[in-house]
């Protein structure tokens, strides 16, 4: 298997003027921790995540390096920390030159990449454009499903696909708290909500889909009250 049969095309991006707080916010309502960012022509330029958000939030509780630690480090590396530790947008906190690959890596390259480089997403790019995303995540399923259930073209991957695509459209659903899974296609939601407008309006969503059978909106009441829920 390679990139493009376990990569979520189109992922959540944020062009490099994003300020932070708006990337705060759809991290928080997405369940996602982290993203790419694309300039005005799709071309990846960075990753931005929770840590960076985390360091940037931390900054005023830096102590003052050293005089001396100052003198030896290099003026372009403060500078780069200054401003993403002080920055307002997505360009500025970001990780540039980030871990990027083509759509026909093998997923053995991807896991070892990011256990080399302790990263939890890879964005894969067509050239230099932005095309999708592989997440730890998408490697563990690679493990507990078989090959030709995960290939590009497979059924239930496709309306998995399509159902994740139509899930980013609809800004009711918290993505963080239902998620969906599907089997010979039956497509199953899992989570928790307490809603049941929202458990009804899964289940128009995902029947609506081609190649759906049936489905089954499985998503209990949490144990706590959460946000969004």
């Amino acid at each position: 298997m390679r990139a493009r049969d376990l990569m979520t095309p189109d992922p959540i991006s944020f062009p490099p003027e994003t300020p932070i707080q708006v990337v705060a916010r759809a991290f928080a309502e997405r369940g996602i921790s982290g993203a790419p960012v694309v300039d005005a022509e799709g071309r990846l330029v960075g990753m931005v995540t929770e840590g960076d958000l985390l360091r940037r939030l931390a900054a005023p509780l830096d102590k003052p390096e050293s005089w001396i630690a100052t003198l030896l480090a290099p003026a372009a590396k403060q500078a780069d920390r200054f401003a993403r530790t002080h920055g307002r947008t997505a360009a500025d906190v970001m990780t540039r030159g980030a871990v990027s690959a083509e759509e026909d890596m093998p997923i053995e390259k991807l896991a070892q990449a990011m256990e080399q480089r302790n990263i939890r997403r890879i964005p894969v790019v067509r050239g230099d454009r932005l095309v999708g995303i592989v997440s730890r995540a998408d490697l563990i399923r690679a493990l507990l499903q078989p090959p030709e259930a995960l290939a590009a073209d497979a059924p239930d991957e496709r309306i998995r696909r399509d159902l994740l695509a139509a899930m980013k459209t609809q800004p009711w659903i918290d993505a963080f708290y239902i998620f969906p899974e599907v089997k010979d296609g039956v497509v199953y939601f899992h989570g928790f909500c307490r809603n049941e407008s929202v458990r009804r309006a899964l289940h128009v969503l995902a029947e609506n889909l081609p190649g759906v059978r049936d489905v089954k909106v499985m998503v209990e009441r949490p144990p706590l009250p959460v946000v969004g829920a």
